[in-house]
């Protein structure tokens, strides 16, 4: 019996396992969506609501904590500066899974995985894009 077993195992071991939650996360940061599995999609939203959670609370505990899944300080300063303050007056459920249709080679059922306030997170990607065009 698996009572009160939690999480997919993706058939790999423990620290692959691991290792590919922390990348899929560091990801989720840097790009503000990504595009995988549905299976991993969920699986990540455990941990990036728990990282975006550690951003809330700005100290510096929380940055430690926050860094020892993004191993990155520009990724950790992002969290912290851009990405939580948007959640502020929100209580979990910063993420959500978008079902994207199936994967060619194999038919595994794929997803998209981005921050709810995408508005509130992305200003800056906008603005770069604006000074772009007055670039030219």
């Amino acid at each position: 019996m698996r009572h009160r077993v939690e999480g997919r195992k993706f058939g790999r071991e423990t620290d692959a396992r691991r290792l590919m939650m922390k990348n899929l996360v560091k990801s989720m940061v840097e790009h503000g969506q990504i595009h995988t599995t549905l299976a991993k999609a969920k699986e990540m939203r455990r941990f990036v609501e728990r990282v975006v959670t550690y951003g809330k609370k700005d100290t510096v505990h929380a940055r430690r904590l926050a860094y020892s899944v993004l191993g990155d300080r520009s990724l950790v300063k992002k969290l912290f500066d851009e990405i939580a303050p948007a959640f502020a007056d929100r209580n979990g459920g910063y993420t959500r899974v978008i079902k994207a249709g199936f994967r060619r080679g194999d038919n595994a059922p794929m997803a998209i995985i981005q921050f709810v306030e995408e508005a509130a997170i992305a200003p800056k990607k906008a603005d770069a894009i604006k000074a772009q065009d007055l670039n030219k």
